[in-house]
């Protein structure tokens, strides 16, 4: 039985027959692919709140970024089982064509809601690029060779995230936010004549996995709603409304359907085997946790930097750029020390949240009197102990599951960071908006009704775009002008209020980030330490 067991697992991988240059060829495409998909993630991050400002959606602005994750969320299972069936190659192409068009289209956006459904397009395509990549290491090297090529494709997150956040401030500065997608359509079409040219379109012989395209439906049918619900919530319903309560209610409801439905199905996309493991069950539940932190961060670190600080989009990414670099060290780190010490990786995780947890609540002691050198080391601090628990908890994953769950394992890995992310920003955009609200209304000098229209009153109570757009400051700075000199003194109280409003919203999130790594560290430390499995020990827990 170990015998076959192991046989199998070794006979998974095919040669695919290509010369030397074939396979570097196709691996820089993948590269490319990988660097275009991920790009977009970091680039937007620094032009959210001049794109707030423009749009009008202060309410709605963390769906900018929901609603690519959602997408890519909802295709990257089923991605890899379709590829099985129908070869890799022209799904790629399809999955960069597809982020293209998107691209595009949220270019040419009119209005907040328009954009968002745009992204959710280009979240289709990127999610399919992101799991083609890495399974197509698994195509083009037999698994003695896959780690050193996996790492180079991981890499290209990590370059991603460092020019990521300067290159789109420097674009929207310097040109507009809308260039920020188009600068993807000279990237991404010689990548699609690359891959046509050159990427090799082998189908795995054997049994074909059938498509379990009834549990993707479910996945989405579960996620949207929640999300729509806990973005409504406090924000455009009271909690109590019934939308809000049918929203949540409807999403419970179909994760109920989704497991039943998935203890049924031959080939399921989510394998409900795979979470009775223990360290799989807590390591999953980590990641889901710091996956709210992450996006938070990398969302709202942005908008305080801009909206707070006052910064430029162009400083405000070399701002964001020290706080990626954190990241990527502290993962390059963590990695490192977890593989020369045998896999402690409850040790390291409980040292790399409480870093974490001490840089976001750093972050939630932010004000309008706050200095760019705090704000930035505290989120250096956030991005090392986040980027300490990267590999950790996929490594303890991988180590607990049999041969046979590595891959699905791995890839809920990213699924359940995904997910964690998208209802993070959820949350933690209705939450601000509500929160802003609320000090607006405590902040605001009672002598400003007097100056300006109700209209604007309530536009200035509503969003902050009088510190994110140009314009939007200047027509309000005209407004209390024309009152005389008086009038001057109380608009500068008013823009006083409305940052320190800002601040106090964007440091109640950022301590809101804080609990659930609080929830994390007590997670990891009820997570079970098993020796990393080498060659033998691995071959020695199949036989048992």
């Amino acid at each position: 039985m170990a015998q076959t067991e192991s046989s199998s697992s070794q006979a998974e991988w095919n040669d695919p027959g290509l010369t030397h240059r074939q396979i570097r060829l196709t691996l820089i495409g993948v590269m490319f692919a990988m660097f275009l998909a991920s790009l977009d993630q970091t680039i937007v991050a620094t032009a959210i709140p001049r794109i707030m400002a423009d749009l009008d959606g202060f309410d709605r602005v963390t769906w900018v970024s929901s609603a690519y994750i959602v997408a890519s969320t909802s295709v990257v299972l089923i991605t890899g089982a379709v590829s099985d069936v129908y070869g890799r190659k022209w799904l790629f192409v399809g999955g960069i064509s597809i982020f293209l068009i998107g691209s595009v289209l949220a270019a040419s956006s009119q209005s907040m809601n328009a954009l968002i459904i745009f992204r959710g397009i280009q979240g289709l395509g990127g999610g399919m690029i992101m799991a083609l990549s890495f399974v197509t290491i698994g195509d083009l090297f037999p698994p003695a060779e896959r780690a050193k090529y996996q790492g180079i494709i991981a890499a290209m997150f990590g370059i991603s995230s460092v020019l990521g956040p300067t290159l789109g401030g420097v674009i929207t500065d310097q040109l507009s936010w809308e260039w920020i997608f188009l600068v993807n359509i000279p990237l991404g079409i010689p990548i699609i004549f690359l891959f046509i040219r050159l990427f090799p379109n082998a189908k795995k012989d054997g049994p074909k996995r059938k498509i379990d395209v009834g549990g993707a439906v479910l996945i989405v049918l579960a996620i949207v709603p929640a999300l729509l619900g806990l973005s409504w919530g406090g924000n455009q319903y009271e909690w109590s409304h019934p939308v809000v309560l049918g929203s949540l209610a409807f999403s419970a409801f179909m994760v109920f359907v989704f497991a039943l439905y998935e203890t049924r199905v031959a080939d399921p996309i989510l394998p409900l085997a795979v979470f009775k493991n223990r360290v799989v069950g807590i390591a999953l539940l980590v990641i889901l946790l710091t996956g709210f932190a992450m996006f938070g961060g990398i969302f709202f670190v942005p908008l305080l930097f801009q909206g707070v600080l006052g910064a430029s989009p162009t400083a405000s990414g070399s701002f964001l750029t020290p706080m990626m670099l954190g990241i990527v060290f502290g993962a390059a780190i963590s990695g490192q020390v977890l593989s020369r010490t045998g896999g402690h990786y409850r040790v390291q995780g409980i040292l790399g949240l409480s870093i974490m947890g001490i840089g976001t609540l750093m972050l939630s002691r932010v004000s309008g009197e706050t200095t760019h050198s705090y704000a930035l080391i505290s989120a250096v601090v956030m991005g090392f102990g986040l980027g300490t628990s990267f590999p950790l908890y996929t490594i303890a994953i991988q180590n607990g599951v049999p041969q046979q769950f590595l891959g699905i394992a791995t890839s809920s890995a990213q699924f359940f960071r995904s997910v964690g992310g998208a209802i993070g920003l959820a949350v933690f955009g209705s939450y601000m908006v509500r929160r802003f609200k609320d000090e607006m209304t405590q902040n605001l000098p009672n002598e400003a009704s007097e100056y300006v229209p109700p209209q604007l009153l309530d536009q200035i109570t509503g969003n902050p775009n009088a510190l994110l757009s140009p314009e939007a400051s200047d027509n309000l700075t005209s407004a209390f002008a024309a009152s005389g000199e008086s009038g001057s003194l109380i608009g500068a109280q008013v823009v006083g209020a409305i940052r320190e409003s800002l601040a106090s919203a964007v440091g109640d999130v950022f301590f809101l980030c804080f609990i659930f790594v609080l929830f994390a560290l007590v997670a990891t430390a009820f997570i079970r330490e098993l020796p990393l499995r080498g060659r033998k020990s691995s071959q020695s827990q199949e036989e048992k």
